[in-house]
């Protein structure tokens, strides 16, 4: 659901939000499929403009006004996913995968493998501290002190 509001609001005639509610009311739909499909809209509406330069970041031959529409609707979606939902990152990766092999084609579903593959990985290393780095993200010593020690015990 969260893709076909996307998709339908690239058009321009009514907001992604609004057309997932009017969706979510024709249809009787499981509740956390409701509030996931919100999530990912809501995430969408509000960060495309992040999202859209994570595309251009990640996959550069393909700049966002020149891809097909359902092309870009699945790429804003399952990024929308992938960065500001609980869903593990590997498991929206092989769902949204598979939805632009279904909707799009192969050339489709390996640009989306290789494109959320590249925000994945990039967004754990900004999330993962380094060695040198305690959990609260300070860090502990400077490395020169740590080579200092280190030769006073040989």
């Amino acid at each position: 659901m969260a893709l076909s509001s996307v998709f339908e609001s690239d058009f321009g005639q009514r907001t992604a939000t609004a057309v997932l509610e009017r969706d979510l009311a024709e249809v009787e739909a499981d509740a956390a499929a409701g509030a996931l499909a919100r999530r990912i809209v809501a995430a969408v509406v509000t960060n495309r403009v992040d999202i859209d330069a994570r595309i251009e970041a990640a996959a550069p031959q393909y700049p966002v006004v020149q891809l097909a529409r359902m092309d870009r609707s699945l790429l804003r979606s399952a990024i929308g996913e992938v960065l500001y939902s609980t869903t593990p990152a590997r498991v929206a990766i092989a769902e949204w995968v598979e939805l632009a092999r279904i909707y799009s084609g192969d050339p489709m579903r390996r640009l989306m493998n290789g494109v959320l593959g590249r925000i994945a990985r990039e967004t754990e290393l900004q999330n993962t501290p380094s060695s040198e780095e305690g959990v609260s993200g300070q860090h502990l010593r400077p490395t020169q002190e740590d080579r200092r020690r280190a030769a006073r015990r040989r």
